[in-house]
């Protein structure tokens, strides 16, 4: 439902009209009276049909870790076992232990940038652990939950980061497409891609992740139409963490993200994306769906970035204290935690081993990371052409002299 004001308009006046025939303003005070109260009517009946329509929000599991029922989505998490929570209870901690650690590396001059996930565990451990081994991921640079559970080695992610490699890993190993940082792009390689598995007539789907800023990209809304017409088996995931860098999410868009796939022709929801339960459950809805031959689905999972955009990033410039701590109230892994405590499917035990696991995470990233052996200075020349070119033949010998320079200046 759109929230702008459906009264009819009317035509725009001439600078003549509102003056008067001769130019000159007889409207006086009442004119502007009028004119004004116009305009507020307008407002109040804009903002009475904004407060009409708050979105709904898929939840599962609260933020004090009581289970509540969805008659539309409890279905798909009907069957989870105790095993199971446990092991996505793993996977978040797991995640913001890796993701912790590549913030020190950063810090310590080890990387030289780190986008971290803090907060949107759940969001992405959920919708990860809804796909399929066959199905096909598109991430941006900050879906490090994601790869995990696509089984890539959390040390592959910070080879870019560290600048020795291009990605760290063969996408095809395990249907997860490189880390892409121009924003949005992602979004039409996986409707392509989607497109193309339609043709070979495969039953998996692709899912395609981004932030609320990336909704604002022509390049998004290009893929949600394309996907639309189309009807490909991809699943927008949205990760709205209310702050696209620096810019609020009320800059971004007037409507719920999510509403924004009516425009398209196919279905969004808004989910809690704090919520483990939530994220899988709707996810497996939106992914089943894509298979069946249903096209497209837009999720927004409404969550929050704890930490900094990237490390380079300082966000106490931009937003308050208060706000970040009415999010950490909803922590994703503090919430299935309580859960798992209540219904007695964790003991200490479970948690403390989790622990030494963390720790010994820890320990091995920090270890591979000073491990990684820098590339090769003259390999920015491979692979630029597939036969060779004469410019680029000409630039590697310049750059060969240029490198032989040092060396003979410390032998001087």
């Amino acid at each position: 439902m759109t929230v702008e004001s459906t009264a009819p308009r009317k035509p725009r006046r001439s600078a003549a009209s509102k003056a008067g025939t001769d130019g000159s303003n007889t409207s006086g005070t009442t004119g502007s009276k009028t004119a004004g109260t116009t305009g507020t009517k307008r407002t109040t009946r804009s903002t009475r049909a904004a407060k009409s329509t708050e979105p709904e929000l898929v939840q599962l599991l609260t933020p004090e870790g009581k289970r509540v029922k969805n008659a539309e989505y409890d279905a798909y998490v009907a069957g989870i076992t105790p095993e199971e929570l446990r092991g996505l209870y793993r996977d978040m901690v797991l995640t913001r232990r890796f993701d912790a650690e590549a913030t020190s590396l950063q810090r310590q001059g080890e990387l030289g940038l780190w986008a971290s996930l803090l907060g949107q565990e759940a969001a992405q451990i959920g919708s990860g652990r809804a796909t399929r081994e066959d199905d096909y991921v598109f991430p941006t640079y900050r879906e490090h939950g994601v790869a995990w559970c696509r089984g890539v080695d959390p040390t592959n992610l910070l080879g870019m980061f560290r600048g020795v490699n291009n990605g760290g890993w063969d996408p095809n190993s395990n249907n997860f497409h490189l880390y892409t940082i121009v924003i949005g792009s992602q979004a039409l390689h996986a409707t392509g891609y989607a497109m193309g598995i339609a043709k070979d007539g495969a039953d998996s789907a692709v899912i395609a992740y981004f932030g609320d800023g990336a909704s604002s990209q022509g390049d998004v809304n290009e893929a949600f139409n394309f996907a639309a017409v189309y009807n490909a088996p991809v699943v927008f995931f949205c990760q709205n963490n209310q702050w696209a860098i620096s810019e609020s999410n009320e800059k971004q868009t007037r409507v719920p993200l999510y509403q924004r796939a009516q425009g398209f022709g196919f279905p969004g929801v808004r989910v809690d994306g704090n919520d483990v339960l939530a994220s899988l459950a709707v996810t497996r809805w939106a992914l089943e769906r894509a298979r069946r031959g249903e096209g497209p689905a837009l999720i927004e999972a409404w969550t929050y970035r704890m930490g900094a955009h990237t490390t380079s990033d300082d966000p106490s410039r931009y937003r308050g204290d208060e706000e970040r701590l009415a999010w950490e109230a909803k922590d994703p892994i503090l919430r299935l935690r309580r859960y798992l405590e209540a219904s007695n499917h964790a003991d200490e035990g479970f948690f403390a081993e989790l622990d030494t696991e963390s720790e010994a995470l820890g320990k091995r990233v920090r270890e591979a990371v000073r491990a990684m052996q820098d590339p090769d200075h003259f390999a920015i020349f491979e692979n630029v052409y597939a036969d060779g070119h004469a410019l680029v033949d000409e630039e590697r010998a310049q750059f060969a002299a240029y490198q032989a320079s040092f060396a003979d200046a410390e032998g001087v």
